[in-house]
């Protein structure tokens, strides 16, 4: 589904000190996959995940996914296939303060070029465990409820892969694992899942494992072995 070639990104400090974000990845991830990005602060992580959600381009290499090289598409052609296929969550919820759970999640529909758009938003608030929540508002939720509506948002356009990047960086450990858990549920049914976190227990947990270390791809290991490593 997602195969990465050689993937390199530089970029240039103000002062012309060239940064290598990305040194030569290549990273093939199939469909229906939960894979982790570890790595320390610096090492790369959300350049590919920008890569990986048509949010940057890489200066070397080839981006296939679904069979297409997508790099280098024109950048309203990006924009269309990213709201189609890609959905986002990050660290920070980003929820409008005055619209309800269920507005916030349909915001990504008014980009939508679908003949249909009834009972999508409310399918992706059940599909997280928020029927009941609906038409809270975020000050009316918690945390963990506002990165479940974040969530929901994420998946309301039903895309191919769901990219996370840090999303229990705000919360606490219990309610991190609660969103793990949503997260290995949207998996189980055949959700493609990208997950950069810093914590090794979450990241023990996902299928496979991506450490990234100064921009180059330095271990990639399955579930058999991300377990045992864990214990």
């Amino acid at each position: 589904m997602i195969e990465l070639r050689e993937i390199g990104r530089t970029y240039l400090r103000p002062n012309g000190e060239r940064v290598e974000a990305l040194r030569g990845v290549t990273l093939r991830i199939e469909r229906g996959e939960f894979v982790a990005v570890v790595g320390t602060s610096g090492s790369g992580k959300s350049t590919l995940m920008n890569v990986l959600g048509l949010l940057d381009r890489p200066d070397e290499g080839s981006y296939w996914l679904n069979g297409h090289d997508v790099a280098r598409l024109p950048v309203d052609e990006q924009a269309a296939l990213r709201n189609k296929r890609i959905g986002f969550v990050f660290q920070s919820f980003h929820l409008l303060p005055r619209a309800t759970a269920l507005e916030n999640v349909e915001l990504p529909l008014l980009y939508s070029d679908r003949a249909s758009l009834d009972g999508l938003g409310r399918r992706a608030l059940e599909a997280v465990g928020l029927a009941d929540r609906m038409s809270h508002r975020p000050s009316e939720l918690s945390g963990g409820q506002q990165q479940r509506v974040a969530i929901a948002r994420a998946l309301v356009n039903e895309p191919d892969v769901l990219l996370a990047d840090e999303p229990t960086g705000n919360l606490d450990a219990r309610t991190a694992l609660e969103i793990l858990d949503v997260l290995s549920a949207l998996n189980a049914a055949g959700r493609t899942v990208v997950l950069v976190t810093h914590d090794a227990s979450l990241a023990a947990r996902c299928g496979r494992v991506a450490e990234l270390q100064d921009g180059r791809l330095v271990r990639d290991e399955r579930a058999a072995l991300v377990a045992g490593a864990a214990r």
